[in-house]
């Protein structure tokens, strides 16, 4: 079938204005249409990644994404990667696989080579599908960042791609986030834009329509679709952690909001049970009562231990454990149980090694080499329950000592993490381990949760991607109408 436009790159006004959603709801409406179609950013600056199908690495939006599109993820749907490791530096990640740490003013440099790895990804993506639905990063709007831009006007000039625009209503000031924009754009590339997008709207239409007329009369393009807020959805975030959910279930689970928190995405299932209220904890925050201790994925392991130190959790822990609570550790926090992490190389910052926690009998190295891999496999702490378990590593250091002898799980015929001798702490280096559900079931009977209730993340994720698409419809009858 034909598609209104083979290539659209889908831009916003400021980050976290929808620009993901968009793009995944386009993809899903091109899939019903039996469109061969897969989703494509340049550049992403993100913590929570997902590891594909080829052995990379990539971010999670765009694996979400490719679901939406019915495919299997490819390093391809996301060339460039970049991963915070401090306020000014980031490790850059090429084609799924890490290329080096840089400083910003050094990556800036470095766009001109990775424009050409962003360029031949998507010429191999344009030979395999009949569309490709393109998102921007952040906004085309950062003037400081226009030269050698490969993210947004510049990738879009490269390869000659019309434009959407969102922009999101709710938190204010829409009409001059769009007007602002088309100021910093030079002509050409204001021309290529071929209408707005007003995101997350709330409210009567009619009220709106005034403001609509003004901004098509002020800029000569047209809102293409006005699209709802819609509440409860289950995506994958690309970054940011939402705001601590409401009260809802008796079973307390607590979850640091680290400096450098990667993959948090991990809690999501929990997050969507009614029986569990799951809290972020942020900087300064006291750290209240709870079942159940879950110690994050890191980007930066030793940076967030000494935060988690400064901040009191060691003592919150000891209190935590000596009434009989549990703790988990994922990944990073998986690291931060053990004796010590070293990082000799430096790969996650100044080299030096940093005392952890102590909850568990080993010690970690930080090396430069990344595990990169998707697991299955069944928990060995279930016992009697063999509860199957998928996932994915995607970790830098190798952990060795007795505590690794009475493992959490087998993973592909080999023991992974570890399990305290008296049940109470647990620790794994796998990622998603609570989206299966009888992971998930078996980790809640082991945390002390036996409600009987599963979440499906799969089919939370499935439904969500169906309604955002449906949401989109006016957007994708209002592409069709434009001229080709």
């Amino acid at each position: 079938m034909n598609t209104p436009f083979p290539v659209l790159m889908v831009q916003g006004t400021t980050s976290d204005a929808g620009k993901s959603t968009v793009v995944a709801a386009l993809c899903r409406l091109l899939m019903r249409r039996g469109v061969t179609v897969a989703p494509f950013k340049p550049q992403n600056m993100a913590l929570n990644s997902a590891v594909t199908a080829d052995g990379g690495e990539i971010g999670r939006a765009q694996a979400l994404q490719a679901l939406a599109c019915g495919i299997a993820p490819h390093t391809d749907m996301n060339p460039v990667l970049l991963k915070p490791s401090s306020n000014t530096g980031a490790q850059v990640i090429i084609h799924g696989k890490v290329r080096a740490e840089m400083d910003a003013r050094d990556y800036q440099q470095y766009k001109t080579i990775a424009m050409g790895a962003v360029l031949e990804s998507f010429a191999r993506l344009r030979q395999h599908y009949a569309a490709v639905i393109v998102e921007g990063a952040g906004s085309p709007a950062e003037v400081n960042l226009r030269a050698r831009d490969i993210a947004n006007m510049g990738f879009a000039e490269a390869v000659d791609c019309p434009v959407i625009l969102v922009a999101d209503i709710d938190r204010g000031g829409v009409f001059a986030h769009i007007i602002g924009t088309l100021a910093c754009l030079s002509d050409s590339e204001r021309a290529r834009i071929l209408g707005f997008v007003i995101n997350r709207f709330r409210g009567d239409i009619s009220l709106l329509q005034p403001g609509i007329d003004w901004l098509e009369q002020q800029t000569g393009k047209p809102v293409l679709a006005v699209l709802p807020y819609l509440q409860g959805l289950f995506l994958d975030a690309e970054d940011a952690v939402e705001a601590t959910q409401a009260e809802r279930g008796a079973f307390k689970v607590v979850v640091p909001q680290l400096p450098r928190i990667s993959n948090h995405t991990d809690v999501d299932a929990l997050r969507a049970h009614p029986g569990i209220d799951l809290q972020f904890i942020q900087q300064g925050q006291p750290i209240p009562p709870a079942d159940l201790v879950i110690l994050p994925g890191s980007k930066n392991t030793r940076g967030d231990l000494a935060w988690l130190q400064q901040q009191g959790w060691p003592a919150y822990l000891a209190k935590h454990l000596r009434y009989g609570g549990k703790v988990l550790g994922i990944c990073g926090g998986f690291q931060m149980l053990g004796q010590s992490v070293c990082d000799p190389l430096g790969v996650e910052g100044a080299a030096g090694e940093s005392t952890a926690l102590g909850l568990l009998d080993m010690v970690t190295e930080l090396t430069n080499g990344k595990r990169l891999q998707q697991v299955r496999g069944h928990c060995a702490f279930a016992g009697a329950d063999d509860a199957r378990v998928a996932g994915y590593e995607i970790h830098m250091g190798v952990s060795q000592g007795a505590a690794l002898r009475q493992p959490a799980f087998m993973i592909d015929g080999r023991p992974e993490g570890a399990v305290s001798g008296d049940g109470q702490i647990l620790g794994s280096y796998l990622h998603g381990m609570f989206d299966t559900p009888a992971a998930c079931s078996a980790l809640l009977r082991w945390a002390g949760l036996d409600s009987g209730h599963t979440v499906d993340t799969a089919a939370l994720r499935e439904a969500s991607l169906e309604r955002i698409a449906d949401a989109a419809l006016p957007l994708m009858d209002a592409l069709e109408r434009l001229p080709s």
